[in-house]
This record gives structure tokens, sequence and C-alpha cells, in this order.
């Protein structure tokens, strides 16, 4: 941990330094998941050319270890340096909501940086609830703990959030989800086409905004320059939800969400083995999204 804290003090030329040479070792010496890598953007992109996916690629790893220095990075970042590098272009849309006592659903995905985005928010005054899986690995699982905590965001895992629903329920909030993980039981999942391939989505964002009626809001995160981010709030879904067919916000996150991937293809995580499942695996699946 301490190792941890000390390069977190490094500054930003020599974080970007040790990025550069980290992403080329990614890509030209561990060969990091490439395999996988190139698959998925082969694949997902049927119509670009071979040149076109080496490309994508290659920012794809320098994209990763920005992240991975910017991670690291951000339990020295001040509220000043955040509320100049994360910017909200459509703020009000959101605030507003929490301000009327509202708390709402964000759903993200892992695109650019989205570790610094809950931070940005507290400093914009829009608490949040960031739901995680966690890691197995203890000493991690502490770390990032430490890091995702910095200014004020709520970790809180997963298998806790029904808990912590009840603990917060009087504090207006963002209950902020990453969407686009591979679900722990894909026979309990929503199935539905992403990017050309069947595909397996969490059924909980879509559970929790009709059982609550809060509105849904997706978090579109773009990366304007290095340490320079933008999130658009896009709406998904609001009440009522009685006449919006079952499925419909995760149908409506899974366009969103390939439309940004689309207009900025390296800064999505494609080393994620996001398509590991197949609906023929199974004998039945099928989520319960009431």
């Amino acid at each position: 941990m301490i190792f941890f804290r000390l390069l977190s003090r490094l500054p930003f030329f020599i974080l970007y330094g040790i990025s550069d040479v980290l992403s080329f070792v990614l890509l030209h010496v561990i060969r990091y998941r490439r395999n996988v890598i190139l698959e998925n953007l082969r694949l997902s992109f049927p119509e670009k050319s071979e040149t076109d996916i080496q490309q994508i690629a290659k920012g794809f790893y320098k994209n990763l270890a920005d992240l991975i220095v910017e991670t690291i990075k951000l339990p020295s970042l001040t509220p000043d340096f955040l509320q100049l590098h994360v910017k909200f272009p459509n703020v009000d849309l959101i605030r507003a909501r929490i301000q009327a006592g509202q708390t709402i659903v964000g759903m993200s995905s892992h695109q650019a940086n989205w570790e610094w985005i809950p931070a940005a928010l507290v400093l914009s005054d829009m608490p949040i609830d960031s739901i995680y899986k966690p890691l197995t690995n203890s000493f991690f699982e502490e770390l990032m703990l430490h890091i995702r905590s910095h200014l004020g965001p709520v970790p809180t895992p997963m298998n806790s959030l029904p808990r912590q629903m009840v603990i917060r329920k009087n504090i207006p909030r963002i209950i902020g989800l990453i969407s686009d993980q591979v679900p722990d039981v894909p026979e309990q999942a929503y199935w539905t086409d992403f990017l050309h391939r069947d595909s397996p989505f969490y059924p909980g964002a879509e559970r929790l905004a009709r059982s609550r009626k809060f509105a849904v809001f997706f978090f579109d995160i773009v990366r304007v320059r290095r340490s320079y981010y933008e999130v658009t709030f896009r709406l998904i879904a609001e009440p009522p939800y009685e006449t919006l067919p079952l499925g419909g916000i995760i149908e409506s996150y899974r366009n969103i969400l390939e439309t940004s991937i689309r207009e900025n293809p390296s800064d999505w995580l494609w080393s994620h083995k996001r398509w590991k499942h197949w609906r023929g695996k199974y004998e039945k699946v099928g989520a319960k999204l009431e």
C-alpha cells in the first residue's frame, strides 16, 4: 500500500512516461490478451479493414496504460484538479433531480477513465454510491476501496446493494452501475444483440429502476485528451414504466453504449472477455425484470 501511495504522488509527466513504456510492453512484449482483443474487434467491426483493427488495438493499449496510471494517481488529486479536468456539459440534468430529492440510476461502462468520474460527480454536488464487483485478492480490494472512496463516493459491493438501499434510503443520490460487465449467472441475464453478437447483460439496473421508480441515465465518458474527460448524461428511461416493455431499459442502454463505442472505439475495454458465454450453452435463460 505504501508503494502505491508513493507512486500516486509522482507528477503526471513521470506517470505518463511510465504509461508510454507500459503501453509498449503490453502491446509488443507481453502481448496482453492480444488474441482476445483482436477477435473482439474483428467480430464487432466486420466492416473495418485489418489496418483499422490494428490501429484501434494500438489505441486501446495506450488508453489502458493511461487508465492504470491515472487510477493510481487518483488519491492524490485535489478537488480543483478534478473540477478542471472532468467536465459535465449538461450537469443540471442530473443535479436538478438530486436537489429535488430524487435518486437516479446511472449506467456507465468501461470507457476511457471511469475511475475518476465518481469523485468528480461528488465535487459537482451529486453524491454517488458506486456499485462494484469485489476483487478476490484482499490486498487489491483494500487498495481499490481506498482509491474509489477518495473525495466522497461510497463504493458499494454488489451484494451489499439491498442493505445500502435501506441504510441510505433518505439520501438523494446517483446509484452508479458499470453495466457492461459479464453477469456471474448467465442463465439469469438479459440476452440481446450487442456489437453483432448475442450478449448477456446484468438485469439489476432495470429491476432497481422499475421497483423504486428511479429515472435512468447513461453516463457517456469521452477522453478529450490525456487527463481531460467529458461526461454527457443521456436519458435512458424514466417513470412511469407501466407502458415500457420489459427489457426496454437494457435495450436503450445497449443502443446508446454501442453508438458511443463506435464513436470512440479505442476507449472501450476490449480485453474484457465480454462474450465468453453464449445462450446455447445453457438449458434455460431469462432474467426476471419486474
